[in-house]
């Protein structure tokens, strides 16, 4: 389970004032030259057009979704979020003076919330199918190999609630949820917490990750230190200066 730790354990986090529609146009240039989608490996065009044959996905049920991408938040806004006052009581209201509650709510009165939201080390582009399927569901292990997205390894069990990604990308899944455990004081559960520990082990940081980390640094002002500091990082950096 995912909580909400004293502030003593926040570290310096988004700062960039960003609206997480600002966030999204400003992850768009940042993946300009490197359109691949999370999850599936899929190529993806300009304005979000999916390629499904590039990485052989087949829509599951919703084909429309399944077209574009969306950006997708490693750790779920209910995550980050269910916790908070504006997403349990209804302390917003609409132009009709109509009160609601929820992850619309927080967006627009809690400045924590906000930015969380539009942090970027957060959000990755998934083809929208996947993004939906996985909901809000937290990441584990599956029984079983089932493909239900053509050749895509991503599998969901919705009734355990469990999403299973793909072996390339659960160390960057983890080194999210320890950088958001770290600037935004959320609890990792100790299962959780030592699943993540082996996906970080098993997954290292590759070139993309760390160039990543570095230009969304540029825009929000603070980078991922799992990814910056990790030891894959530093012999990277290293290669790249020797060229």
């Amino acid at each position: 389970m995912i909580g909400l730790m004293p502030a003593v354990a926040m570290a310096s986090g988004n700062e960039s004032g960003n609206s997480f529609s600002k966030a999204k146009k400003e992850l768009a240039r940042v993946y300009d030259d490197h359109r691949i989608t999370f999850y599936a490996g899929c190529e993806y065009g300009k304005k979000g057009h999916v390629n499904g044959k590039s990485c052989g996905y087949t829509p599951r049920k919703n084909e429309k979704r399944g077209r574009k991408i969306e950006w997708e938040h490693v750790v779920p806004a209910w995550a980050f979020g269910h916790a908070l006052q504006c997403w349990q009581n209804s302390v917003c209201s609409n132009a009709k003076g109509k009160p609601y509650k929820g992850r619309k709510c927080c967006g627009k009165t809690d400045a924590k919330f906000q930015a969380m939201e539009s942090d970027m080390h957060n959000l990755v582009p998934a083809i929208g199918e996947l993004n939906g399927d996985r909901s809000n569901f937290r990441y584990g292990m599956i029984s079983g190999e089932s493909r239900v997205y053509g050749r895509v390894d991503f599998e969901v069990d919705f009734k355990q609630k469990v999403a299973e990604p793909a072996d390339a990308v659960r160390g960057d899944i983890a080194r999210t949820y320890f950088y958001m455990e770290k600037t935004y004081g959320l609890k990792i559960g100790k299962k959780e917490r030592r699943l993540f520990e082996i996906w970080d082990r098993q997954d290292p940081v590759d070139g993309w990750e760390l160039e990543r980390s570095r230009r969304i640094a540029a825009i929000q002002g603070n980078s991922n230190p799992f990814v910056d500091s990790n030891p894959v990082s530093a012999a990277l950096e290293a290669a790249r200066k020797s060229l």
